[in-house]
């Protein structure tokens, strides 16, 4: 369900428009649509819903889980590579069931049964969910198990249950249990004198049955499995070409006797459970938002229960007892045969060698503009900066030698006045943290802004808060009912008395580990009207500026919404005058029902569009008469595609943006966003050439159908080779393409 803000300075876009759909007359139809006027379309209020026009969100993320379960399945993938995948998988999985699984039980539970914008309720949506885990269950497990660990057997990683342990690999589990497991395994029973435990949020738990001989009881245990070991125990000596291994699960269930000395086990069954993110939030009413995200990070921990995972031999009483004290349906338990948990998959990663089986390395390379030549001294980025725009592409371009060297070189030049940067997600040795926390102590200005409301990093982000703070940093935390999202520097310089501005603008998190992974753009400028954007943006978000506004970049709550649409409407002005009208936008999701409205609209009109979608896509494509000219493209691979970037023909002058936002309600109306225009020419042939790559790929590339099903683009009969956007650009970037 979308909501409005309530923060006063706010535009909301859904005003008199009835997201309740309930209360809504029925849509019209397509053909409806062609025999009244399309220039409904270009309303700035919502008049089409249902499914005829609109995906549904939660189960469009689950196609999404669905196109990353495929790299599992894909052979061209190297088995450790696979596997990986299959970790990756079972964690969105996690996160969604807290999330979105979370969000929409919340609203169940208030009795609210109003209609998402594809017409459902939030009980039709959980049905139609499980259905589809369910699938997604069986297909990943099946690849994992059926699959993938022959594969890594027949590479020499071996899985092994104890029972077919060797001896001495059963001495080496055993004294593992006694020194490793044991001392931190804590039985808890439960009867009149002990209630039925807390179990934390994604945590293994053993339900265990112990009979009392003396009184012929039945005695319920539980056991939790203890998070900060590895998931998996390597019992041979390290070697680069072989590895057995043993779950621990395995070990503790072989030895469980051992904690209940005088009883015997009946039982013992592994079961996990996954708890409710979604907690509402009075931001408006907080006296201390730091207190505030501290205490709901306190309630998290005692969420209610959106899932378990269970045993499927547990037995039955054992399944009701967990039903009872969880406070659970029936619904919401997913049955497994065998290993629970296989977010862990990602663990294996870590084990030395094999590289046989896993991609070829990639090494970010220094950008040209930042490498020194032969003997040369260092350039100075400053006057690299000064002479040209400059933009990296992570993960191809190295973090460390740009990003980081920008804010470590700002850092020690006594020329650096001050430094202020956003901050939503980081690492928890973060060399850019502590980068600024040397610049403050060295007498400069520095200013963070922290999300302190950035999902799942919150804690991270209190503790960077704390630490910047006692360093003499200026620490804010934004504004109620607005995350800042936006992924912003500046540097203030002194130049011989002058006083001069550099700005770095991105897509992606200042966070060197997942610059390694993630796919993003960064631009690195000193054009006066830029940077004087980038610091009157900071000082909307540190002070109080409701009337702010800026000369080239587009900012949400505010403007970005609007921009973006007078964009559109260009095109549409352009198509309808016979010339050249073209549109291609890349974004992780495509959500938001106005834009997907008004581009409905420019499609009906002859603009041609392409939009490449990582994650959730509701805009439909292919509809006869209103979506015949767009095409919806979703790539997956090595690299998780993270970019914003957004073109516009606009009469042949080739508008280029990125930035941060993705087209969703929540990035248009809810957070503080930066997108900022790319002018440079070369870079803006770069970016070109970048699409040219994305849209002719023909390996790593989806498309989207009327009908909701995605299908990989092949190559088409006058294609010689294979098209793989990730290999293409690692090729380029260092100068083989």
């Amino acid at each position: 369900m979308l909501k409005s803000l309530n923060h006063p300075s706010s535009h909301n876009p859904y005003r008199n428009t009835a997201l309740s759909i309930m209360t809504m007359p029925t849509p019209p139809n397509v053909q409806e649509l062609e025999e009244k006027n399309f220039e409904a379309l270009h309303s700035d209020e919502l008049i089409i819903h249902g499914a005829d026009y609109f995906f549904n969100y939660e189960l469009s993320w689950l196609d999404f889980n669905f196109r990353v379960l495929d790299e599992a399945r894909n052979p061209a993938n190297p088995p450790l590579e696979q596997a990986k995948f299959i970790g990756i998988v079972c964690s969105n999985l996690d996160e969604f069931f807290q999330k979105r699984v979370g969000g929409l039980k919340r609203q169940l539970e208030a009795g609210m049964d109003s209609l998402s914008v594809d017409g459902l309720t939030p009980a039709q949506q959980l049905t139609l969910i499980r259905k589809k885990v369910k699938q997604m269950i069986t297909d990943y497990r099946g690849t994992f198990f059926d699959e993938i660990v022959p594969k890594l057997e027949s590479e020499g990683i071996a899985f092994r249950e104890y029972s077919s342990l060797r001896k001495k690999e059963k001495a080496k589990a055993d004294e593992y249990f006694k020194t490793q497991l044991y001392p931190l395994l804590t039985p808890l029973i439960v009867d009149q004198g002990h209630p039925f435990p807390f179990i934390s949020n994604k945590s293994r738990s053993f339900a265990v049955e112990i009979l009392d001989p003396g009184s012929g009881e039945t005695i319920f245990a539980r056991i939790k499995v203890p998070e900060n070991r590895p998931r998996w125990l390597q019992l041979n000596s390290t070697k680069a070409d072989k590895a057995v291994l043993i779950n621990i699960d395995d070990i503790i269930k072989e030895h469980i006797g051992e904690l209940f000395p005088g009883g015997v086990v009946k039982s013992a069954h592994i079961f996990r459970v996954t708890r409710n993110a979604d907690i509402k939030r009075q931001e408006e009413e907080a006296d201390d938002l730091l207190e505030l995200i501290e205490e709901e990070l306190r309630e998290r921990r005692f969420a209610e229960v959106v899932r378990i995972e269970l045993d499927a031999q547990m037995p039955e009483h054992i399944r009701e007892l967990l039903i009872k004290n969880l406070k659970i349906s029936p619904s919401d338990i997913f049955e497994m045969e065998g290993l629970i948990g296989l977010a862990d998959c990602l663990q294996l990663d870590k084990l030395s060698g094999f590289r046989h089986i896993r991609y070829n390395r990639w090494s970010p390379v220094t950008h040209p503009a930042f490498k020194s030549m032969g003997d040369e001294p260092a350039v100075d980025l400053f006057s690299v900066i000064r002479s040209s725009d400059v933009m990296v592409h992570h993960p191809y371009h190295s973090f460390t030698g740009s990003v980081e060297r920008f804010i470590r070189e700002a850092a020690a030049d006594p020329s650096v006045l001050a430094i202020k940067q956003t901050l939503y997600r980081t690492s928890e040795d973060s060399p850019v943290m502590h980068a600024l926390i040397k610049a403050a102590e060295s007498g400069k200005q520095v200013a963070v802004l922290i999300e302190l409301k950035a999902r799942f990093d919150e804690q991270r982000n209190i503790e960077w808060a704390v630490k910047l703070e006692k360093a003499g940093i200026h620490v804010s935390y934004g504004l109620p009912g607005l995350k800042i999202h936006s992924k912003i520097t500046v540097v203030v310089r002194d130049e011989g008395g002058n006083i001069n501005r550099y700005a770095h603008i991105g897509t992606g998190n200042y966070h060197p580990g997942t610059a390694n992974l993630y796919e993003d753009l960064g631009l690195f400028t000193c054009d006066p009207e830029l940077a004087a954007d980038v610091s009157d943006l900071f000082n909307f978000l540190t002070g109080y500026a409701p009337n702010q506004t800026y000369r080239k970049l587009l900012v949400a709550p505010h403007f970005l919404r609007s921009e973006l649409a007078k964009l559109i409407d260009y095109e549409v002005k352009q198509a309808r005058e016979g010339a050249k009208a073209r549109i291609i936008m890349k974004m992780n999701s495509l959500e938001d029902p106005l834009l997907i409205q008004r581009l409905y609209y420019a499609s009906s009109q002859g603009v041609e569009i392409d939009i490449i979608v990582r994650g959730v896509c509701r805009l439909k494509p292919g509809i006869k008469s209103l979506s015949e000219r767009i095409r919806i493209h979703s790539v997956i691979g090595r690299f998780l595609e993270h970019s914003r970037i957004f073109y516009f023909n606009h009469s042949g002058t080739d508008l280029y943006y990125i930035g941060s936002a993705d087209v969703m309600h929540r990035n248009l109306d809810s957070r503080v966003e930066a997108i900022t225009p790319v002018e440079n020419n070369s870079l803006k042939s770069y970016l070109g050439y970048l699409f040219s790559i994305y849209l002719k790929d023909n390996s790593q590339r989806w498309l989207l159908a009327s009908d909701g099903t995605y299908s990989r683009a092949e190559p088409a009969p006058d294609e010689n080779s294979k098209v793989a956007s990730h290999h293409e650009l690692m090729m380029h970037t260092i100068g083989k393409k």
